[in-house]
């Protein structure tokens, strides 16, 4: 029985979009989604189920950091049949490359998040994306002329961190971006034999110090929701 997304079986499709803000799951339901029914309201995470261009999906907002994205994600895949996982977030970029406002798509993850060392006892375990919905997501880009750039990213536990230059240790080795769940929703989607993608809109730059406004995150960026919508449907 899932305990955070209360629902019948059947009402989630098997792609879901998944995002962190409940005000990002209810624009993307409400501008791309056709007869989109909202299936959850607990804790205040949306998530919706509709239809885009001809096929059944869903979105589902979870939060922030390692732990909420690994509840949502375990519920998802094993309460209710969900098989592909799409995230569409936000980052800040580590290298001065990286565009404010740009797409990176995350091909794996580092993180400084002890989760994996337990769940491994010990080992390290590489996190890393499905290749095919890497694939389709990158000609969907290209097709749409919307630029992308691919590679690591870091997923960190700490958002204030006291440490505030641990970043550019990372950075010295071509990590792209730090942001806070890619980690754990691949190592989850793996661990269930799903399929997984992540994608972030750089809101924040490291290097110059530039951010996007707050109000922005919760409706725009649609160039990431309109490549994740076409990897989605063609799943």
């Amino acid at each position: 029985m899932s305990i955070h997304i209360v629902t019948q079986k059947g009402e989630i499709a098997e792609t879901v979009l998944l995002c962190g803000d409940p005000l990002r799951a209810k624009h993307i339901a409400e501008t791309y989604f056709t007869e989109a029914k909202c299936y959850n309201q607990v804790r205040g995470m949306l998530g919706y189920t509709g239809s885009y261009q001809g096929r059944r999906l869903s979105v589902q907002s979870v939060g922030m950091g390692m732990p909420s994205m690994s509840i949502y994600a375990h519920e998802l895949m094993v309460d209710f049949g969900v098989k592909t996982l799409i995230r569409i977030g936000t980052a800040g970029a580590l290298q001065s490359h990286v565009q404010l406002r740009s797409v990176v798509i995350a091909l794996s993850a580092s993180t400084d998040s002890n989760m994996n060392h337990l769940a491994f006892e010990g080992k390290d375990f590489a996190p890393t994306a499905d290749f095919t919905l890497l694939r389709t997501a990158v000609v969907a880009a290209e097709h749409k002329k919307i630029p992308v750039t691919v590679g690591n990213v870091l997923t960190s536990d700490t958002f204030y961190d006291d440490h505030p230059d641990s970043w550019k240790l990372f950075a010295r080795y071509g990590t792209l971006a730090v942001e806070m769940e890619v980690a754990a929703l691949y190592t989850i989607a793996a661990k269930h034999l799903c399929k997984a993608l992540a994608m972030v809109t750089i809101s924040d730059h490291l290097v110059t110090g530039e951010r996007v406004p707050a109000s922005e995150r919760q409706s725009a960026f649609n160039q990431m929701v309109e490549v994740a919508l076409e990897v989605a449907r063609v799943q």
